[in-house]
């Protein structure tokens, strides 16, 4: 793992219904819900009151991406607001996007296990490497936001996908990428990740 230079703010977008549901979302485009909306401003809020003068430099440097997929940006734009700053004054970068579960993508867990039993026995020997059908692994999603990762220059503020979090919890602060699978990422706070490691923010 190379040494990553850089500051990166992250949050996770607010909750959806699916996350209600527990239902696997991947990258099925599921707005926020009351709760979740809430959970953006909340962070946002928090981020204001704790770091006002590095979220004022990172918004001057026009330093703020999004996954494009809606949860993701409408957690931007109303933490931005939280933070007193134009809305939608932020970029989109498709490998932001959160793991693909392919054909499991809405579905409960126990949904998978009626259904695909067998595959469900695999993942649960090896969740970093293992792809559902149609799907994507933890692997895979750590390649794509490498060559991300890679093409920065210099801090930056991200929302994104609990998925995301996982990876750059390997990829930056070098991680057992079989337990950067189980950790918790929560909606409504932010990590830090710099200097070969990460935390938790408010």
């Amino acid at each position: 793992m190379a040494a990553y230079p850089y500051k990166i703010l992250f949050i996770r977008h607010g909750e959806t219904d699916h996350n209600a549901e527990g239902r696997l979302q991947g990258q099925r485009d599921v707005p926020l819900n009351p709760r979740g909306r809430e959970q953006a401003s909340a962070v946002g809020r928090s981020l204001l009151r704790l770091r006002p003068v590095e979220i004022g430099r990172l918004d001057a440097a026009g330093a703020f991406v999004a996954s494009p997929l809606m949860r993701a940006r409408n957690t931007m734009e109303r933490a931005r607001v939280a933070m007193e700053m134009k809305p939608d004054q932020f970029r989109l970068d498709a490998r932001l996007k959160e793991i693909g579960f392919g054909e499991w993508e809405g579905l409960t867990w126990p949904e998978v296990r009626a259904r695909d039993p067998e595959r469900l026995k695999a993942r649960f020997a090896d969740k970093w490497n293992f792809a559902p059908p149609g799907g994507e692994s933890y692997a895979m999603l750590a390649a794509r936001l490498r060559d991300w990762l890679d093409e920065q220059t210099s801090d930056m503020f991200i929302a994104a996908h609990g998925g995301i979090a996982r990876a750059l919890a390997v990829l930056i602060a070098g991680a057992d990428p079989q337990k950067a699978v189980d950790i918790d990422i929560w909606q409504g706070r932010a990590i830090a990740f710099e200097d070969g490691a990460y935390k938790w923010v408010g």
